[in-house]
């Protein structure tokens, strides 16, 4: 991982601080940590946050809590404007240890807007931070994980499935264009990112979907573009990865 930036949060009155970030379409912030909880949101775009391999594509009926500490990245896939709240520990009532996804829905995205004014008054905003920890509830989803690979065999196969994930070219022609055997690149697999190929790509697949589908597209559409033959195959191997369907897990 590159250098760690210590990002400090914008200053104000209360227990929560909003700042706001645009970000240009493919755009992410170095990786940093911050020493207040966050919680990533963004109105309009769809923002993806990394913590090491684990991404989260939030659209914006969706938001991650980052606790205080952790090496994050944050990106968009599309422009967007990134809305952060920052929460003082020693005044925040949440104990969430782990990165928490959570639903944003009108209430609480009017309230982000609301507390996001430099105009409002002490006893106004405490009463609206009050509401704001009320609606924050955890989202039962699981990330979805992409493990980089270090060995440059397997790297090679790894960059060129992102950079195409609807190629559907089995495992013996990629070992054949690394010059290795379907069995040594197999065991290269599973040994440098802890996943067979074929669960590597899938994972792959999905998390190349979501912004497709946070952005609109049609689940016949996104399935298409990352390979997958029909929709049903997309949905049942997402349901199988995440736990849930594609239109559950966007809210």
């Amino acid at each position: 991982m590159s250098e760690v930036i210590e990002e400090a949060a914008p200053t104000g009155v209360g227990a929560i601080v909003v700042g706001t970030f645009p970000l240009a379409s493919g755009e992410w912030i170095r990786p940093h940590r911050h020493p207040q909880h966050q919680l990533a949101w963004s109105r309009g775009g769809v923002l993806g946050v990394a913590v090491d391999d684990t991404h989260w594509i939030l659209p914006p009926t969706r938001a991650l809590w980052i606790p205080a500490g952790i090496v994050h990245r944050t990106g968009a896939s599309r422009e967007a404007v990134l809305r952060s709240l920052y929460f003082e520990p020693d005044r925040c009532p949440l104990t969430w240890t782990e990165p928490t996804p959570v639903a944003v829905d009108g209430l609480l995205a009017h309230l982000i807007g609301h507390l996001g004014r430099d105009d409002l008054a002490t006893d106004a905003r405490l009463r609206a931070e009050a509401v704001v920890f009320d609606l924050l509830h955890p989202l039962p989803a699981t990330p979805i994980d992409v493990p980089d690979a270090t060995d440059e065999r397997v790297r090679a196969v790894t960059e060129h499935l992102l950079a195409d994930p609807a190629d559907r070219r089995g495992l013996d022609v990629h070992a054949r264009a690394v010059g290795v055997s379907r069995r040594t690149l197999t065991r290269l697999f599973v040994h440098d990112t802890g996943m067979s190929f074929d669960r590597w790509r899938t994972h792959m697949r999905l998390r190349a979907a979501l912004p497709l589908l946070a952005a609109g597209r049609t689940v016949a559409d996104a399935a298409r573009s990352v390979g997958y033959a029909t929709p049903s195959a997309f949905v049942a191997a997402f349901r199988r990865t995440v736990g849930t369907s594609p239109k559950r897990y966007l809210g």
